[in-house]
């Protein structure tokens, strides 16, 4: 052993002689307070427990004034002796005398609530310490298939558990509260001038039907492979960002400080998580919509002089877009969590977009007994992330194959994969539909006539569906918590793979 990793070791077994953090006087005061007046109770219940305490004979006396006062009974001294008597214990918790002694060691019963906070900010400390440790095990090859990254994503989420675990935050909020928020909101969409009250998708149809997308929102886009899932998540989150650029911009123009429009810092931005496509691709994908030149044709070089250069221009116009695309394959649910809090402290964050969801892998430290559970354990916390940070989250999702058996192959919320958690976390659920990608595979073959009209005939009526459905999509909205459900008709470019809003005057 070298002499740094002996002064590592010499270091962290000091730590380890350490007494772990606790205050038995405030845990004393607080039983002798709940003891002599059961209203005390009322200041910590909300955010203390028995497994709190330093002491477990104290945890034993708090779990037993618990059980009592929410059961509506007295505790107290006397009923306590007869309780632990009964029960064979009262030795165990020190006896009678000891009963005694807590009541003696109150010091108000005003202070609960502080003697409680102490309680409480001693546990998370030792729970920090034990954390720590495992933390350190960990890096010294305790548990050997955990490799650096993975022991990082471990301690994250052990951290990330103890900072929402019965939290000290959080409790009822006012009628009044509730009201001024939903006025903030109604008056938002009011200056708008009847625009959406949420982020806008940039599909006129969508933001009329939905409003926007709104904070702590989950929404799931689901649809069969080559449907446009993934074309569809980009436009929308492609429009909110350039939203949110036009928002900073127009603001800088009414509040100026001097800036160009090309410093301008908008206060949140969009992160998409590819876990399917790389941030290359998706790039790609964004260049080929906005400078209408085929993605096929820009990856095989086979562009002229100008439409390279229409390329470079919108290229510069797209880079200041507040766009983050993180292309980790099965990025875990707790590196998603941390990656967005990240995001959210140093470049703000208005939403986040997940393709797709089947492709992610629960929290470290998590081993589901079913895929389905597993689902249930992202969606979860997908929605989780959506109302701690107060953004939208939109995730892809897989359908099943039951789709391609029916011969109406609209999507149904049954055919979304582990169906069950999926809709129930979603606060709405679309799907995205296009007729021509069926249709175009029924094409009639002459083989399957016995005639040259009667196929002429098939191949003539096919033609004219083909032109009913050409460049149309749908977007099914099949739940919406907040709003209505149904049809919006949409414009889609095969060749650029390209939403849009459809013009039914002119037929996009």
């Amino acid at each position: 052993m070298n002499q740094i990793e002996s002064t590592q070791r010499e270091s962290l077994f000091g730590l380890s002689q350490r007494l772990p953090p606790s205050n038995v006087q405030a845990e004393q005061a607080l039983l002798g307070a709940l003891l002599a007046n059961n209203k005390a109770y009322d200041r910590v219940s909300e955010f203390l427990s028995p497994e709190h305490f330093a002491d477990p004979l104290h945890g034993r006396i708090f779990q037993a004034i618990t059980r009592r006062v929410e059961a509506g009974q007295l505790a107290d001294a006397i009923t306590l002796r007869a309780e632990f008597e009964h029960s064979g214990l009262l030795d165990e918790v020190g006896g009678v005398v000891y009963l005694g002694q807590l009541l003696t060691a109150m010091v108000g019963i005003i202070n609960a609530g502080e003697y409680g906070r102490a309680i409480h900010d001693a546990w998370l400390r030792r729970q920090l310490i034990d954390i720590g440790e495992t933390v350190v095990n960990n890096a010294f090859g305790q548990t050997p298939e955990l490799d650096g990254a993975k022991q990082i994503e471990a301690g994250e989420e052990a951290l990330f558990r103890l900072a929402t675990e019965k939290s000290q935050d959080g409790g009822f909020v006012t009628f009044e509260r509730a009201l001024t928020d939903a006025i903030g909101i109604a008056e938002k969409a009011f200056h708008r001038q009847g625009d959406v009250a949420g982020l806008t998708t940039g599909l006129r149809d969508l933001d009329k039907k939905t409003g926007g997308l709104h904070p702590s929102d989950l929404l799931i886009l689901a649809g069969r492979p080559a449907m446009g899932k993934t074309a569809l998540a980009t436009k929308i989150a492609f429009g909110a960002a350039r939203a949110l650029m036009r928002e900073a911009r127009e603001y800088e123009a009414l509040h100026g400080s001097g800036k160009g429009s090309d410093q301008v810092q908008p206060k949140g931005s969009v992160a998409i998580f590819s876990l399917e496509m790389s941030a290359e691709q998706l790039a790609t994908r964004l260049l080929s919509e906005e400078s209408r030149v085929s993605s096929e044709r820009i990856r095989r070089g086979e562009i002229g002089q100008k439409e390279f250069d229409r390329f470079i221009q919108v290229s510069r116009e797209l880079q200041s877009l507040p766009l983050h695309i993180d292309d980790t394959p099965a990025i875990s649910l707790s590196a998603l969590r941390t990656r967005c809090r990240r995001l959210a402290r140093t470049k703000g964050l208005s939403l986040v977009v997940v393709d797709y969801l089947q492709l992610m892998r629960p929290s470290v430290g998590t081993k589901p007994e079913s895929r389905v559970l597993e689902i249930s354990q992202i969606t979860q916390g997908l929605k989780a992330i959506a109302k701690e940070l107060e953004v939208p989250v939109l995730a892809l999702s897989q359908l099943s194959r039951s789709v391609e058996s029916r011969e109406d192959k609209r999507p149904l919320l049954s055919d979304l994969r582990e169906s069950g958690s999926i809709e129930q976390d979603a606060d709405a659920v679309m799907f995205v539909y296009r007729d021509e990608y069926y249709l175009q595979q029924r094409a009639p073959k002459q083989m399957a006539y016995d005639s040259e009209d009667k196929y002429q005939t098939a191949l003539d009526k096919w033609q004219r569906d083909m032109e009913q459905v050409h460049n149309k999509a749908e977007l099914l909205l099949e739940k919406q918590r907040h709003g209505p459900t149904g049809k919006i008709d949409l414009f889609f470019e095969g060749e650029f793979t390209r939403f849009a809003d459809l013009d039914h005057v002119h037929g996009g």
